[in-house]
């Protein structure tokens, strides 16, 4: 609530009325679901991957970049040599065929780039969608035609078809991985701006935004301390459901060709690859997809939770793991009734 309304609501009144910690209350409907815990630390353990990719594949000595032809049957067009593609002591996950990359090695590596550029992603799209819709609605009239209409186009854009566009047209030299993240942030942010303004709409006309702006505080102001508090829990909410939909995306681009490009390990890149492989090698198709499925699964279904938690009104739109809050929920309903 606004300091200005506080000051006038409390005047010559000496009484102060505890609440509840919304952070506590969030934690706590969090908690309630099972199923979001789970994804939660999944999560947590494919960042800690990430982040340790380069202590793991130096306890297994291996590099994802070295090339080991010795570990390869020419003879049979490039199979790795060995039973389940090589798996062994010193490569966990057996190697490349045609190459004989390290496939554990490429796997982990392949985990920071795809993480790196969704979570990058989801960053640059929240900034600027918070931004364009803020500006938008506290704006001017013509401001708030001139936004809206530039968020209208970009909404309108395909994403797929845009990001191949401009991602074919810049020079090779350019970091793939830094392109991949500025071309998904800068055009996917419509939505959210969409969002943003219609919340921040919502509480222009609240008492305390009100009592601010009597109070002579600039708009700058307002926005920094009345608003962007509000808009937190949407915001938040919309952006953990953005990063499984970037990892979708970067692998997407990458496996068309025009995302990352070896040797930078992508999940989506050896998808690329593995296709003429899935029958000689399987686990060169499954082990790229299989960790694609987990971290989209575990994001959604942490999302999903996070949606929940920030907003109790709103129903699960997944059934997992929500026996116990639906159960609890209904007792509430029976005990009011």
């Amino acid at each position: 609530m606004s300091e200005a309304l506080v000051a006038v609501e409390t005047a010559g009144t000496d009484a102060s009325v505890p609440a509840a910690s919304g952070a506590r209350q969030f934690w706590r409907r969090l908690r309630a679901q099972r199923a979001a815990l789970v994804a939660a630390a999944v999560v947590a353990l494919l960042v800690l991957i990430a982040l340790a990719a380069p202590l793991l594949t130096a306890l297994e000595g291996q590099d994802p970049t070295t090339y080991h032809p010795s570990l390869i049957d020419s003879a049979r067009g490039g199979v790795p040599v060995g039973s389940f593609g090589g798996v062994g002591a010193d490569h966990w996950l057996g190697v490349e065929p045609q190459t004989g990359r390290d496939m554990f090695a490429r796997l982990v590596y392949g985990a920071r780039v795809s993480l790196g550029v969704a979570l990058a992603a989801t960053v640059v799209q929240v900034a600027i969608g918070v931004v364009v819709g803020v500006a938008s609605a506290l704006g001017s009239r013509w401001v708030d035609q001139l936004l809206s209409r530039a968020t209208d186009i970009i909404v309108a854009m395909p994403l797929m078809i845009m990001s191949l566009a401009l991602l074919a047209i810049v020079p090779s030299s350019f970091p793939r991985p830094v392109l991949v993240t500025l071309v998904i942030g800068l055009i996917a942010w419509g939505n959210i701006a969409k969002i943003v303004r219609a919340q921040t709409l919502s509480q222009k006309g609240l008492d305390y935004v009100s009592a601010a702006r009597l109070s002579g505080w600039s708009t700058w102001r307002i926005a920094r301390r009345e608003l962007l508090p509000g808009l937190a829990a949407p915001v938040i909410t919309y952006a953990a459901l953005l990063v499984p939909t970037n990892i979708s995306v970067e692998a997407a681009l990458s496996f068309l060709g025009v995302g990352v490009k070896p040797p930078t390990p992508s999940w989506g890149q050896m998808l690329t690859a593995a296709d003429v492989w899935y029958q000689a090698a399987p686990q060169y198709l499954l082990l790229p997809a299989g960790a694609l499925f987990v971290t989209v699964l575990a994001l959604t279904v942490f999302g999903d939770g996070v949606r929940t938690a920030l907003d109790p009104r709103a129903a699960s739109r997944l059934r997992i793991g929500t026996g116990r809050r639906d159960k609890g929920a209904h007792s509430d309903k029976e005990a009011t009734a």
